[in-house]
């Protein structure tokens, strides 16, 4: 697919699209790139969706912001304003994994009358961290949101070609059957092996996850992404990314708005997109399909 640009809050983004139809707005995480959606984007675009997955700002081919903000506030305002520059109405879905679905959650939540359904995968609601915040199996799990905090992290990660974000990979999901991460994990290290995009990937941890206010009544993501969605929301976790159990997830369900679901993908890690595509996509296009009437 070609890449194309846009600006949006002053932020040139390349991007991809597949289709014609209502936006589909698809942003992914890190380390990764719209590569993360290769498997969902013809799909929607078959089903009569205009599916649109830019390069996160800082993330390479997309522009550095000239204020060096990733901060979450930002993020969501680029895509709110991607939905306007690309012409979305109110048909408009929008699908986020990792930090593109915090993102989402975000999005959705702060304009509504934009998206008409939301999809995240594998980042709960912010309130539900804290449910495994103490589990030390889970602390360890998020060692990199404290290694990243520290600047010598700017001169170990790249070393041995991004050695580290391949342990990243294999420490979030283990290994899948039938699924070869290097594609996606090359996608990743490229995005970011210019050291100013590798500061941005990093600032989006140390930004908005920062050692003297994250988990307290200062923490501005927190009251950033304090509110959910009023829209139909589906969520998604892979069952071996221990942030979510069963009962978690039952909790979110229940805390989202009528017509909302939720999944527990059995043997799945981190990636559902790319490590269980088939469905993944199953359950996305049968969601969306059950609340817009199709």
């Amino acid at each position: 697919m070609e890449t194309k640009r846009i600006t949006v809050n002053g932020v040139e983004l390349a991007y991809v699209e597949q289709g014609e139809g209502p936006l589909a707005l698809l942003l992914h995480g890190f380390p990764e790139t719209p590569g993360m959606f290769r498997h969902l984007m013809p799909v929607l675009a078959a089903a009569g969706y205009r599916a649109v997955a830019p390069y996160m700002r800082g993330f390479a081919p997309s522009q550095v912001p000239a204020d060096g903000s990733m901060l979450m506030k930002d993020l969501i305002a680029d895509a709110n304003a991607l939905h306007e520059a690309l012409g979305g109405d109110g048909d408009a879905v929008i699908i986020g994994h990792d930090w593109g679905g915090f993102t989402t959650w975000g999005a959705a939540a702060h304009a509504p009358e934009r998206w008409s359904r939301v999809v995240v995968a594998d980042v709960p609601p912010v309130r539900f961290y804290e449910r495994r915040a103490a589990v030390p199996e889970q602390i360890h799990k998020n060692s990199h949101f404290y290694f990243f905090q520290m600047g010598v992290a700017d001169q170990l990660v790249p070393v041995n070609d991004f050695a580290y974000l391949d342990w990243l990979w294999q420490h979030w999901s283990g290994d899948v059957p039938g699924f070869d991460s290097a594609e996606d994990r090359l996608a990743g290290k490229d995005a970011l092996r210019d050291p100013a995009n590798l500061r941005m990937g990093l600032g989006l941890y140390r930004q908005n996850f920062p050692s003297d206010a994250f988990g307290t009544e200062n923490w501005e993501m927190g009251r950033v992404l304090a509110e959910l969605p009023s829209q139909p929301t589906l969520y998604l976790h892979g069952s071996e990314d221990p942030v979510v159990d069963e009962e978690i997830l039952a909790d979110i369900v229940a805390a989202l708005p009528e017509g909302s679901d939720g999944a527990l993908l059995q043997g799945v890690g981190h990636f559902p997109m790319v490590e269980a595509p088939e469905e993944v996509n199953k359950r996305i296009l049968a969601f969306l399909s059950e609340s817009a009437g199709k």
